[in-house]
């Protein structure tokens, strides 16, 4: 079969069946079609060209082993588990007598420290927006809700208006694999969300939407805003308060669970807002705040 035919079935699966997010499947197509281009190329073909039997075992090494040298592990992590979860279908369509891929070993992973921002830099950074105009209440309400919630981009951009229950404070998220869950919302991240809604309300109607429908953050002509949206957003207002390090959306996310964690939240708790569907995803804030102690200590114990 037609690898191309292949992989539009396993995007429709995954798509129809296991109801990735749209970010995932965006990954998965391109890591297939990445795959794809490479093994046609070394056989001399077009990619459309290419079939199922072209794909042995030696072929998959030697693409695995060409991503060592530009992309990190994570990345190759990634692909890889995006190629077993590929033939994996395959197998079990009975397209593929077998998965080439599954004895594979995931490459040991760098130890992975989170940039986070210092409780006066993450102050800083929210003393920015200029709360006189209505853009200024909109950039303010995002990063005091990235702040008090520890949102990803993605499931910020998704809250709607009807996500919230401002008196109970509380936003209900569409997370990975489309999980919901409920969060806590910080009183500062209310009353900011309250004044930009007061303040966009003429906005909201000119788009058509209600005061309790439609979505929570808005763009100039009334549209959703995007992920790209929030990066610049948060890009721009480290710059002006004259944060040197790269900040993003999700540096924002680290400093809620890092000051979290500083300040006596247990792992359990911090994971569940977080919305890691393991332990040991967020276990990796434990270094940061064991780094924060050695320094502690050594400043402070006289025979340190």
């Amino acid at each position: 079969m037609i690898m191309e035919n292949l992989i539009s079935s396993f995007i429709e699966y995954i798509q129809k069946e296991k109801g990735y997010s749209a970010h995932t499947i965006r990954n998965y197509e391109s890591d297939l079609r990445q795959f794809s281009e490479f093994v046609a190329t070394k056989g001399g073909l077009k990619a459309d060209d290419l079939e199922l039997p072209a794909l042995d075992y030696s072929l998959i090494r030697s693409y695995l082993g060409g991503l060592f040298n530009r992309c990190r592990r994570s990345t190759i992590a990634r692909k890889l588990s995006t190629l077993k979860s590929f033939f994996k279908y395959l197998e079990l369509r009975g397209i593929s007598a077998s998965n080439p891929v599954a004895e594979i070993a995931t490459p040991k992973q760098e130890r992975y420290i989170p940039v986070y921002l210092p409780i006066d830099d993450m102050f800083a950074l929210l003393e920015q927006p200029d709360r006189e105009k209505e853009s200024g209440l909109r950039d303010l309400a995002i990063l005091e809700l990235l702040y008090s919630s520890g949102l990803r981009v993605g499931e910020l951009v998704g809250v709607d208006v009807q996500s919230l229950d401002l008196a109970s404070r509380l936003v209900k998220v569409s997370g990975k694999g489309g999980k919901e869950r409920l969060i806590p919302v910080g009183r500062k991240a209310i009353a900011a969300i309250r004044d930009y809604l007061e303040h966009s309300e003429s906005r909201r109607r000119k788009a058509g939407y209600s005061k309790t429908l439609g979505p929570l953050f808005l763009n100039y002509r009334g549209g959703r805003l995007s992920a790209r949206n929030i990066h610049r957003i948060v890009k721009r207002y480290s710059r002006e308060c004259g944060i040197t390090m790269e900040v993003s959306p999700h540096s924002i996310r680290h400093s809620f669970a890092t000051h979290l964690l500083d300040g006596g939240a247990d792992l359990r708790s911090i994971q569940e807002l977080l919305g890691h569907a393991s332990l040991s995803s967020t276990q990796k804030y434990t270094h940061v705040s064991i780094d924060k102690l050695m320094e502690i200590y050594d400043r402070s114990h006289p025979r340190s």
